[in-house]
Formats: C-alpha cells, structure tokens, sequence
C-alpha cells in the first residue's frame, strides 16, 4: 500500500498515451568458447552501444528460486502497513519518498546492501560489499566467515540465495564485455577490469525490490520510478511479467520495455559510460503505472568499491587519446549524486571541459 495526499498524486500523474515497445537484444551467457561465444560478445558491445540495455539467456538461475523470492516479495508487501514498517530496519522498507531530494513515486521498496557472505542487509547499518566470482570466490568467502549475522526469515533467505544467483549474471556479463572490447585480462591481478569491480570483499553492491501497487481509481497513469540513470557499474533487472518499465531511445523519445517473467535485464549503468569513455550509453529509465495488476521488480546493483579511482581505461580512449571524464572516485561521485534530484545527469559534473 502506498498512501499519498491529493497534491502528490497530482505530482506524479502523468499523461495516459503508452509509447511504442522496443525491441530488446538477447545476449547468451552460455555461449561456447570459440566463434559462438566471440559472438555472444559482439552482440553485447552492440547493445551497450545502441540503447545501455539489453537481456540475457543462459544465465544459469533456476526458475524456482525466482520464483519463490519474488512470491515471497509479494506476501511481505501485501501485508498490513503498520508490519511492514516495523521492518524498516531489517529490510530497509521505504515507500513513495525516494531519495531525500524530493522525488516521489507511486512505489514501495525494500532496500538491502550486500556482504561478503553474500546476505542482503538493510543499508542503513550495511557496508555494501560482493559475492564470489570466478577466482575471487575463496577470498570472498574467507572474507564472509567473519561477517557479522543478519536477521534470517523465509523472505531474508531467499533474497540473500537471490542475491548470490545475480551477482553470477552480473559477474558473467562484465566478463563477456571484458572480451567484447579486447580488454579481458586488463585488471590489477584480480580479474579483469571490469568484473574485478564488483568482486572485491568492499564492492559497493545492492539489492531492491520494488513493488508498483496498481493504479488508483481514476488515475490512467502514475509514476513509479521517476526517470533517471543508474549511478553504478551495471545493474541487473526481472520483474513478474507486468508492464511499466520505459527507456529512453538516443533521440530522447521514450519506448516501453515488453513485459517479460522470465528474462533478466541489464541496464548499463554511469560508471560504466566513464569506463568506456561515453563508447557504452548509461541508460536513462523509467517505471510508468498503469496497469491494474501490481509490478514487482527485484534490481541488483554492482558498484566499485567507495575509494575506487574511476576514469576511462586507458586501452579504450580511442584515436587522440582524450577522455571526456576526469578522474573520480566511486565515493565521492556517490555523494555528489545524493545532492541531486533523480531526472539530474550526475556525470555532467565530472565532464572535462
């Protein structure tokens, strides 16, 4: 339930005409090495070059466990008001306010960041952290036995098992990327330079679940989730099946996302526009309610740790050698943002002039 006063309904109205669907490209995880896998790499450059988004198969989640964590998402937000806020310091529960700058949303969330061990933890009490990947597995999980508990439940366990599933996706898509752009190896002896960001035991790293009620009487459309871009590296997207997700095309004209249950999304994130010099487009996406069956969507986010210098890759910086950003790090763009309103470009503050 999300509950609004007359004037901020009317913020958030928005006109009922739905824009034309985009046609989203499939990326396979499961490629082969060799020419199907080269391929799979060519088609994902392709995308992050075209729209910042695309999905992908071959990931490797069982169905059943997405399945059971987004139930178990639905029952807790189906539950009376005054119980889901009691859980504002184990789950991170917020609604409608998102952000301290103004924005509202016809939207309730639960907003976890993640251990080492791979839990998800309320952010207000959490040090965002990774999950294993490839060779940083052991370090990892050496670095989870000293972790301190989190509250466990039905809802808790899943999403931490979620969690862990998605942060593989995200894992195994900047590896693909790596080789897509002739930079896999590239890293500073823990993975290449693009997975290694969100592998270390200090990744700045989160998980939320959003639930989008459907539309009120009388209201054609809402928004949810205002427009904006992801500040991190990439972010990983599924919802169940309902309408509502939109991107903005290069012309600046929005498209609508076809619903689908079973795909997992990526959305390129700001981090990663920097990294690759503006070659890769961050995404600018929204969420428009207008459907009379609720939206639940579960959004991994992987960021760089908080001290990590960012700045375009030196074997990306193309003819000439200039690079459109200057050197920042993860933290302090992250509290530059925060000052910002959600529509705002965040990176036009860091742009060389």
């Amino acid at each position: 339930m999300v509950v609004f006063a007359k004037g901020e309904l009317e913020q958030i109205a928005l006109p009922a005409a739905e824009p034309p669907p985009v046609d989203v490209r499939w990326v396979d995880l499961s490629a082969p090495s060799g020419p199907a896998r080269e391929a799979a790499a060519r088609a994902l450059v392709a995308a992050c070059e075209e729209h910042g988004f695309f999905r992908v198969m071959g990931h490797g989640v069982p169905p059943e466990l997405v399945r059971a964590a987004e139930a178990a998402a639905a029952r807790f937000f189906a539950r009376p008001q005054g119980e889901k806020e009691q859980e504002a310091p184990t789950l991170g529960y917020g609604s409608k306010r998102i952000g301290g700058n103004g924005d509202l949303g016809w939207v309730e969330y639960l907003l976890l960041g993640v251990t080492p061990a791979g839990a998800a933890v309320p952010t207000a009490s959490a040090s965002s952290s990774t999950l294993p990947c490839a060779a940083a597995a052991a370090a990892t999980a050496a670095a989870g036995a000293s972790s301190p508990s989190a509250p466990t439940g039905p809802l808790r366990d899943l999403l931490d098992e979620y969690t862990v599933a998605v942060r593989r996706i995200a894992c195994a898509v900047l590896e693909l990327m790596a080789e897509g752009l002739g930079i896999a190896g590239a890293g500073s002896g823990d993975g290449d330079a693009l997975a290694r960001l969100v592998t270390r035991a200090d990744s700045d790293c989160m998980l939320r679940v959003n639930h989008y009620p459907p539309r009120p009487a009388l209201n054609p459309s809402l928004t949810g989730f205002g427009e904006h871009t992801d500040p991190q590296v990439i972010s990983v997207l599924r919802a169940n099946g309902t309408s509502g997700l939109e991107i903005a095309l290069r012309d600046g004209a929005w498209a609508s996302v076809p619903p689908d249950g079973d795909a997992f999304f990526v959305n390129v994130g700001d981090t990663l526009q920097v990294l690759t010099n503006g070659r890769f487009r961050s995404v600018r996406h929204r969420v428009v309610v207008n459907s009379e069956k609720s939206r639940v969507s579960m959004v991994f986010f992987g960021g760089p740790p908080p001290g990590e210098r960012l700045a375009p890759l030196p074997q990306l910086l193309g003819d000439g050698g200039r690079s459109r950003y200057r050197a920042f790090t993860w933290s302090e763009f992250k509290t530059s943002g925060c000052r910002t309103r959600l529509a705002e470009d965040r990176l036009s503050r860091f742009e060389n002039k």
